[in-house]
């Protein structure tokens, strides 16, 4: 398997596998609350990557695991509860395109911190980016009034989360294992996540007596094995074989796919949400395309 085909599988893959996670995430709160949905994700993820990565943990530098510490919370931990909080609010397609804003973060940071050069195509992506993220916020504030609608900012703030950790991972952890930065990544926040179940008043008795909850929790493990487990393996990898900017640029077919599923589960996408859309996915794409080209 040659390089750039290896990227674009990862890449296509990647798509319809985070583009589902928006709806399981949806169905998840059904039965559980933002913390608990977040928490058990993180515990379910934690076992599954630990029974097949537990002997890539020694292969990891000393050095590394201040940064791996960092992306841990950075790239999951804080993403986990993020998500889970703005879609008891926004609908799970809303949050997919809203998403769209994470590699103009990334190439932003890019050029602040590792003096990227920025040409006008990729100005005027950031700059259409920003446009159709604030349609859609604006969006959400006219739907859902008072407090309810700022739930669409935390989308924003989880995808520039994502921006900053993709390049950590590709700028400090170059040449660590994948699998071996997922594993440490999960370990780094297994002690917060649990305080925080704790702290969610969770019971796992639940689980036994209420129909519902446990749905929820096989919709998380779903989310967990493919969603998380499996999915940071593989973008770990193609942060390690690509660019920051094309490795974050799954973000051109995730939408579409949680757009599809969304208007299966029954929401609704208005016109004004298409043209928001449209306007991130443009702002992307002239993001990414020099880069690419340059490639």
């Amino acid at each position: 398997m040659t390089a750039t085909f290896k990227k674009w599988f990862y890449l296509i893959v990647l798509s319809l596998i985070w583009g589902s996670s928006y709806i399981l995430i949806k169905k998840g709160l059904v039965g559980l609350t933002p913390l608990q949905l977040g928490s058990v994700r993180i515990l379910m993820t934690t076992v599954i990557l630990a029974i097949f990565g537990w002997k890539q943990l020694k292969k990891i530098p000393f050095s590394s695991w201040k940064w791996i510490v960092f992306t841990g919370f950075f790239g999951t931990f804080f993403p986990s509860y993020l998500f889970a909080f703005a879609e008891t609010v926004i609908d799970s397609s809303v949050a997919a395109v809203l998403n769209g804003m994470t590699p103009l973060f990334t190439l932003i940071l890019g050029i602040v911190v590792f003096k990227s050069e920025l040409k006008w195509s990729k100005t005027l992506g950031v700059l259409i980016g920003f446009g159709g993220t604030l349609i859609l916020v604006s969006n959400e504030f006219s739907i859902n009034s008072g407090s309810d609608s700022w739930y669409a900012l935390l989308v924003v703030i989880a995808a520039f989360c994502y921006s900053i950790n993709v390049n950590v991972i590709k700028y400090k952890l170059q040449g660590v294992s994948a699998l071996g930065i997922a594993l440490g990544n999960f370990l780094a926040i297994l002690i917060p996540a649990l305080v925080v179940l704790f702290i969610s008043n969770f019971s796992w008795t639940s689980v036994i007596a209420d129909s519902t909850v446990s749905r929820s929790l096989g919709y998380i493990f779903v989310l967990a094995f493919f969603g998380t487990a499996l999915a940071k393996v593989m973008f770990n990898e193609l942060v390690s074989i690509s660019s920051p900017v094309f490795s974050i640029s799954i973000t051109y077919l995730l939408p579409i796919v949680a757009i599809g599923w969304g208007i299966l589960d029954g929401e609704t996408f208005s016109l004004i949400q298409w043209i928001g859309c449209a306007f991130i996915l443009l702002g992307v794409y002239l993001v990414t395309e020099k880069k690419r080209l340059k490639k």
